[in-house]
């Protein structure tokens, strides 16, 4: 199997998808929000957007100084545009993993029990 169009590699690690996913559905996001979202360390968040940010994927703007210094997050067009291409080839990846024939279902015996193993068992031991 091929890998789809769209799949990013970059975005495709659990904690990068996660970040790009929460910073999708907003337009900027203060870190401490996306740490706590996510439960990750300062040092774990820093070093994942700091790849996003390099691919081009994040802008990252500072804000303030001394202790009120704050720092936000959001996806830039091309983040989004990549977020967006990368879920697409997962979805086509999970629905070409889905049953080629369409499954039939148990058919009833003469004795009103249905042919499934399980099932039958069930009624054998309910009988005793």
């Amino acid at each position: 199997m091929s890998t789809p169009s769209g799949f990013d590699e970059l975005i495709h690690p659990s904690t990068r998808l996660s970040v790009v996913a929460l910073l999708a559905a907003t337009e900027w996001a203060d870190f401490p929000f996306i740490r706590d979202s996510l439960s990750l360390s300062d040092s774990a968040l820093s070093k994942q957007l700091h790849t996003l940010e390099e691919a081009g994927y994040l802008e990252i703007r500072k804000e303030g100084g001394g202790r009120k210094r704050r720092t936000k997050v959001r996806l830039t067009s091309r983040g989004r545009s990549a977020f967006e291409g990368h879920v697409a080839a997962l979805r086509a990846i999970v629905e070409g993993a889905g049953p080629t024939t369409t499954p039939t279902p148990s058919t009833p015996s003469a004795a009103g029990e249905t042919s499934s193993p399980r099932h039958a068992q069930h009624h054998v031991e309910a009988g005793r």
